[in-house]
């Protein structure tokens, strides 16, 4: 279960080093072998386990093949989902087209989402981020069960 939030660096090639305690939850849950897309929603990648992965993808390969709005989404994920696996040093290269669409530069932030990491360009996300905070306070919004949730 990935969670947490983590200041990076990529450098002129589009190497990234993961963090350790990343590294360690990927080595363990599938040998260093990830796969890296886009969010459709966000200008950020997703990361996930290789296993992970392919139960989405094949779920997104039962879509109708005759829905224009399920073929953009399997165009959009499956078509920039990328394989990437850690080398020696915990490093992994994100590619130069998933770097364009997410906007990142030398300064980045993975954030644990459960099953996968985000990774973001450290200032869209700090200001997505004040964007959200702001947003919080507005519990209209909130599904029915988070009134529920106590922190």
């Amino acid at each position: 279960m990935f969670r947490g939030a983590a200041t990076i660096n990529i450098d002129t090639k589009g190497r990234m080093a993961m963090p350790v305690r990343f590294r360690d939850m990927f080595a363990a849950a599938s040998d260093g072998k990830l796969v890296i897309t886009i969010d459709t929603e966000e200008a950020c990648l997703m990361i996930y386990p290789l296993p992970e992965w392919d139960i989405i993808q094949a779920k997104l390969e039962q879509l109708p093949s005759f829905n224009p709005a399920a073929r953009r989404i399997q165009r959009l994920l499956i078509g920039h989902a990328t394989d990437v696996e850690l080398d020696g040093n915990g490093r992994i290269l994100v590619p130069a087209v998933l770097r364009d669409y997410a906007q990142l530069d030398k300064k980045s932030i993975l954030l644990g989402q459960g099953k996968k990491i985000e990774l973001w360009s450290e200032t869209l996300w700090n200001a997505r981020r004040d964007e959200y905070l702001q947003i919080a306070s507005d519990a209209s919004e909130l599904p029915d069960a988070m009134h529920e949730l106590s922190l």
